[in-house]
């Protein structure tokens, strides 16, 4: 549980008071002076949380969405659904856990930027990352990484649809959304059968060949400022 004067408090507070300003400002610097003034912060603190400013704010609340997606989809009995359907709901928990549409706006222009690109591709991927996790993946090898890619294109795509989307409830959105899961069914399917075809087997078995020797990357736990985390308890 976070502790009121816990640094992850202070990081939250300065979080909710630039939430003011960035219809106004975006998520600049100017943004980060305001909130470490309106959140009464020490400036000293804000800037070890937050040292790029404007910057690390906006990936602070590009992760807060992402914890609340995990929350809210832990709290869901997922049971009944069809896997599509699991993944659907969850890519659209994860868009329904923002309360502020500008911010995402702002946000995604600041990681247009050729500057921040990479950034931003970075986020998007942890956001697939995190909803593959929830789901219980267990995939090591090629479809680690396919699965991933492929569910970050679907997520960035419908963010954008959701950003000019006026209507009833976002209906529009969240029809879009099952569009491209089901663009990626059939994709999957494909890929399927012609794993299943002989000729396709053949020509493929190179490069299939090649692909069995990729997995999942993995940080070791004994790097310096990990070592420890064996032994923290899980949150």
């Amino acid at each position: 549980m976070e502790q009121p004067n816990s640094p992850e408090a202070a990081a939250d507070r300065v979080l909710d008071a630039a939430l003011m300003h960035v219809a106004f400002d975006g998520w600049t610097d100017a943004t980060f002076r305001a909130a470490v003034l309106d959140s009464g912060v020490d400036a000293a603190l804000a800037k070890a949380l937050f040292p790029r400013g404007g910057l690390d704010l906006a990936i602070a609340y590009h992760r807060r969405g992402d914890t609340l997606m995990r929350e809210a989809l832990a709290k869901t009995d997922l049971s009944s659904m069809r896997f599509r359907d699991r993944v659907a709901h969850a890519v659209r928990l994860r868009i329904e856990a923002v309360e502020d549409r500008e911010a995402v706006r702002r946000g995604t222009t600041l990681f247009a930027l050729p500057l921040h690109a990479a950034e931003g591709a970075r986020l998007i991927w942890g956001t697939a990352d995190a909803i593959w996790d929830a789901l219980g993946d267990a995939s090591r090898d090629l479809n680690w990484y396919t699965k991933r890619a492929t569910l970050s294109g679907v997520y960035s795509s419908t963010v954008l649809y959701w950003l000019g989307d006026d209507s009833l409830g976002h209906q529009a959105t969240w029809d879009f959304l099952d569009r491209r899961i089901e663009d990626v069914m059939r994709f999957e399917k494909v890929k399927a059968q012609l794993r299943e075809n002989p000729l396709s087997k053949a020509i493929l078995s190179g490069p299939l060949k090649f692909m069995e020797n990729i997995r999942k990357p993995v940080v070791p736990d004994d790097l310096p400022g990990r070592v420890m985390d064996r032994f923290r308890p899980k949150s």
